[in-house]
């Protein structure tokens, strides 16, 4: 397909996103809600739909829905009720499933992503909370199917957006960001291999310039940010096809193949009226107060965004510093914690963006294993001309994890790092290099100022880093000028 055929067509997206809760029951029933057990072990009367059996409200998945909802700059709604969704799903013993339809908990919102088009909200429809269904495995027998009833009834809040993104890339962007939200306030673990968290997305095109929506198409169960971003890339694509060839596009249901990042249709797409809700007479509607509301939000913590903004607004950060330290809330918790240890801010942002990041990522370390108030005490030293950054990250840093009840300037001293104040032996190793090169002093008295860092290095290496830089280039300058 031409590039010029392409730009012909706008792409309209919209995503259902399905999170898996963090509660310790199901959503209607006191069965375990977890993940790996054994097939039918997590059941119990309610899951199975024994008759006489009614199901009973989480009150924590009210709650983890409430916290999404905010999270998520939505309107709460604070009387809301299930109701049953009439459409035959073999791996939910009842026959129907209860979810929200008509008043979901969480109305409206948005959340902030930043595309190449720059930052944008990616507005939302509603949040709903909604029950989730057992397992069909087809692949065991070839003369049976095999069902696992465990996750049936696992309780799942549904996040919908409005048809609002344009491109594969922006759809990437808002699922990332949101996993992330859930995984901050600790609601969902986000763990797409596992089902945690999986999409399904809404994809249609119109010419550009038009506001009226095309046919749209539904691809369902993308369970990681590449297979987002692949399925759509491959819809808009034989969309457009299609509509270049005057060929008529189907509203349907379709599924990815991830092995060769094409799409495959497997149903006619269900309108709403297809599911025949009705209010679920066995659970009484749910009345959210404002004092439920205004307490679980005192509650929660702080969110990315928040503080992203007093990252740059009252630590001076820069927009990538304050970006990193809001990445995970495991790295803004620590950053946080050394805050009451020094007000070094630019310092701990460079310190824990790359040495304490990079032992991390290697495997060497947790940031528990850090103590904050020794890395305190090493920016500390630092700021003082006691140590070199290269010494510090390299020596001091991995010395800690042994010897964690150690000051850092007893550990330095241990190491030999200390960075010398002895006049006379730092002017011997300055004399050691502009006699061991004569050929460079000529050069920089000739004006190339530059390799004043290299002289600099030289002795660095001489002192095995316990000279101070900043004495070294005075006496250099001295020496040359």
């Amino acid at each position: 397909m031409s590039a010029k055929a392409l730009q012909k067509y706008e792409a309209v997206i919209g995503l259902e996103v399905h999170a898996r809760l963090l509660t310790n029951s199901k959503l209607f029933s006191g069965d375990a809600n977890a993940y790996g057990a054994e097939p039918n072990e997590n059941v119990g009367v309610i899951t199975l739909a024994h008759p006489g059996t009614l199901p009973k409200t989480n009150k924590k998945a009210i709650e983890y829905a409430v916290m999404t909802g905010i999270a998520c700059n939505c309107t709460i709604n604070q009387k809301n009720y299930f109701a049953r969704k009439h459409y035959f799903y073999p791996d939910l013993p009842k026959g129907f499933q209860t979810s929200q339809h008509t008043q979901p908990i969480c109305l409206n919102g948005f959340v902030t992503i930043n595309s190449s088009a720059g930052e944008q909200n990616i507005k939302l429809h509603h949040i709903h909370l909604e029950e989730d269904a057992g397992k069909s495995i087809h692949d065991m027998h070839e003369d049976f199917s095999y069902i696992d009833y465990n996750r049936a009834g696992t309780p799942l809040i549904e996040i919908v957006t409005e048809p609002d993104m344009h491109s594969a890339e922006e759809a990437g962007l808002f699922v990332t960001e949101l996993r992330k939200l859930l995984r901050w306030i600790n609601v969902c673990d986000g763990n797409m291999e596992e089902g945690s968290l999986r999409c399904d997305a809404n994809v249609s095109l119109r010419l550009k310039g038009e506001t009226k929506l095309g046919t749209k198409v539904e691809v369902k169960n993308l369970n990681s940010i590449r297979n987002i971003r692949k399925a759509i890339e491959f819809e808009i694509e034989r969309m457009t096809t299609l509509l270049h060839n005057n060929e008529k596009i189907y509203q349907q249901t379709r599924s990815f193949d991830a092995s060769s990042d094409t799409t495959f249709a497997i149903r006619e797409k269900e309108e709403a009226n297809d599911y025949r809700y009705i209010p679920e007479p066995d659970l009484p509607p749910l009345n959210l107060s404002d004092d439920y509301i205004i307490n679980i939000k005192n509650n929660m913590p702080a969110l990315p965004q928040a503080l992203k903004k007093k990252y740059k607004d009252e630590f001076s950060l820069n927009d990538y510093d304050a970006t990193q330290l809001t990445s995970e809330k495991e790295i803004a918790d620590y950053f946080e914690a050394v805050v009451h240890y020094s007000t070094n801010y630019k310092a701990i942002a460079n310190w824990i963006n790359g040495p304490v990041k990079q032992l991390i990522n290697d495997g060497t370390a947790s940031l528990k294993e850090i103590p904050v108030n020794r890395l305190a005490e090493i920016i500390d030293l630092i700021e003082k001309g006691e140590v070199s950054f290269s010494n510090a990250s390299s020596k001091i840093l991995p010395a800690v994890l042994d010897n964690p009840s150690e000051t850092i300037y007893q550990l330095a001293l241990q190491i030999n790092i200390i960075q010398t104040k002895n006049n006379d032996e730092l002017k011997e190793w300055v004399t050691v290099v502009l006699n061991k090169m004569p050929d460079k002093v000529v050069e920089y008295k000739k004006g190339k100022k530059g390799l004043m860092g290299l002289f600099v290095g030289e002795v660095k290496k001489l002192s095995k880093g316990k000279a101070d830089p900043k004495a070294v280039t005075l006496l250099f300058e001295e020496e040359l000028n």
